[in-house]
């Protein structure tokens, strides 16, 4: 089944009920200043209240713009009011749309699904790169320095959300809630053997020791 994601800069948005129709699943999530905070599988629709508590609106837009996990997101400015001025600095901070507010899951599904699936699509297409490794998300292939590691479906999601998260320490807590792992929960010490397997797999291609654990607290992927 395809998923999209639907990323809401407001703080219910990742209580939101799933909603399916036909053969694909719309998923919501929170959107914070430091991005998605889950792994992100297929197209994205994110809205973006026009004043949030830590940065503006546009800032964040710019942010999204800028992600390689959301710059070909399909962007959606909440504005609080239907002022020219404000639609225009919108769409010139790189929003595809705008609407007035305030936003609430029934809304944002219309928006959604009245946008189709066809511009979005193209979205995980593109091969993310971090130095030398490339993780090719439509064939479901990660490479270093061009060679390919052999990884299992659990291990290959892992090394894509270290790599996307890369330089930050990652809890086993969140790693569990970054692959959406929470439901039937697992156990924290499954974490530890994926990333026993994650590690084994990148030394066999060359790749070194780049995950490394920090004690007491959780992982880092090292990108240098």
């Amino acid at each position: 089944m395809a998923v999209i994601n639907i990323l809401m800069t407001g703080e219910d948005a990742g209580s939101f009920a799933q909603f399916e129709n036909g053969d694909t699943r719309y998923v919501f999530d929170s959107l914070t200043s430091g991005g998605p905070q889950r792994l992100i599988e297929g197209p994205v629709c994110a809205f973006i209240d026009w004043v949030l508590d830590d940065l503006s609106g546009l800032e964040m837009c710019r942010r999204l713009r800028a992600d390689p996990r959301t710059s070909d997101a399909h962007i959606t400015m909440v504005l609080e009011s239907c002022d020219a001025e404000d639609k225009r600095r919108a769409l010139a901070a790189g929003a595809d749309d705008y609407m007035v507010g305030p936003v609430d899951r029934t809304t944002a599904l219309d928006r959604v699904l009245a946008l189709g699936t066809g511009r979005m699509a193209q979205a995980t297409n593109r091969p993310f790169t971090l130095g030398n490794l490339e993780i090719d998300l439509p064939a479901l292939q990660a490479r270093w320095e061009g060679k390919p590691i052999p990884l299992r479906p659990n291990e290959f999601r892992l090394l894509r959300f270290f790599a996307e998260n890369a330089d930050r320490v990652l809890t086993r807590t969140e790693l569990i809630d970054g692959l959406g792992k929470q439901e039937p929960p697992i156990d924290e010490r499954t974490v530890d053997v994926w990333i026993g397997r994650l590690r084994r797999a990148l030394r066999d291609v060359g790749a070194g020791e780049p995950i490394r654990t920090v004690r007491s607290l959780g992982y880092v992927y090292d990108s240098h």
